[in-house]
């Protein structure tokens, strides 16, 4: 298990920098060569960082941020890891925080082929509802939900 500590707001910078590194390496296929949206991204996580409903937990090393998870009660917000790390299981591990915490839904773009392998392999499956994502192109995100509990009585 890596060292995550609570995100403040000293670390927004580094949030916004961490999900532009790994959106470039995972999502060029989505994106291609748009401008990447640094201040508003860097203006949601503000946002995000001061929301007392909202946990954000980082890992870092000597080079600085190398995952991050966000969520609330009930939705996983966001999750990264720098492309350096990919397959190091930070990635399970900073779901695997969000879902204990309660997370039973998320959003991920319909194109996040990495992403989406990673939810279905936990259990999670997506829900039947999208919506547009905020930032050009707008591509399709996908709602994804928890297995259902099935109780025995």
């Amino acid at each position: 298990m890596s060292d995550w500590r609570r995100a403040t707001a000293d670390d927004a910078v580094a949030l916004r920098d961490l999900e532009r590194v790994s959106s470039r390496a995972g999502l060029a296929h989505v994106f291609g060569e748009l401008p990447y949206p640094d201040d508003d991204v860097l203006a949601r996580w503000a946002l995000l960082l001061d929301d007392p409903e909202v946990v954000v937990e980082v890992v870092e090393d000597e080079q600085g941020l190398i995952a991050f998870t966000a969520h609330d009660g009930a939705t996983l917000r966001h999750l990264a890891v720098r492309p350096d790390h990919w397959g190091s299981g930070l990635g399970r591990e900073g779901f695997a925080r969000a879902e204990a915490a309660g997370a039973r839904r998320l959003w991920v773009l319909e194109d996040n082929h990495r992403a989406r392998r990673l939810y279905e392999t936990l259990g999670w499956s997506p829900s039947g509802v999208t919506q547009d994502c905020p930032w050009a192109p707008y591509p399709t995100e996908v709602e994804y939900a928890a297995p259902v509990a099935v109780t025995t009585g």
